[in-house]
């Protein structure tokens, strides 16, 4: 027999042809695949190294951050021992309460203004001499008891 003109075995032999080359793109496509599978796993493996790196810098920071807080901390409450820093603490405290009623209550500024102004006025008067100091006065009349007196006296003099 003929195999080269029995159309059975022509078409068996193109269809092994098509289907070798057809094997052949498969493999190298898996080829490709496995190479590109490689490269993003170097890809991922070095974003991750980066991310950890980063990771590890922020936690150092944190840490840092942290002791820097409590440094602080101790610093300011070592201060606030001191009665000077007290007092320009409490005198931060009025002022930042101020800022806050000043711009809260629509009738507090013209009010709070006007007292400040009155209060300012009436220093410069006992500053200047026209005016008796009001210690002198509130210490007359209202007789604060005999301990409380004799401190007075005692700073009063300082």
């Amino acid at each position: 027999m003929d195999y080269l003109n029995h159309h059975f075995y022509v078409g068996l032999a193109v269809g092994v042809i098509l289907g070798l080359i057809g094997i052949a793109f498969a493999i190298m496509r898996l080829w490709d695949t496995k190479n590109e599978v490689k490269r993003l796993k170097r890809h991922l493996a070095d974003k991750m190294e980066l991310e950890s790196e980063a990771t590890n810098r922020l936690r150092l920071d944190l840490q840092e951050f942290k002791q820097q807080n409590e440094n602080l901390r101790i610093k300011i409450a070592n201060l606030n021992q001191y009665p000077d820093k007290r007092l320009q603490r409490e005198l931060e405290i009025y002022a930042r309460a101020e800022r806050i009623m000043v711009s809260s209550s629509p009738g507090f500024p013209a009010v709070w203004e006007e007292a400040k102004r009155n209060a300012v006025n009436g220093l410069e008067q006992e500053e200047t001499g026209k005016s008796l100091p009001k210690r002198v006065f509130n210490a007359l009349l209202n007789r604060p008891s005999y301990k409380s007196s004799n401190s007075d006296h005692v700073d009063g003099g300082n």
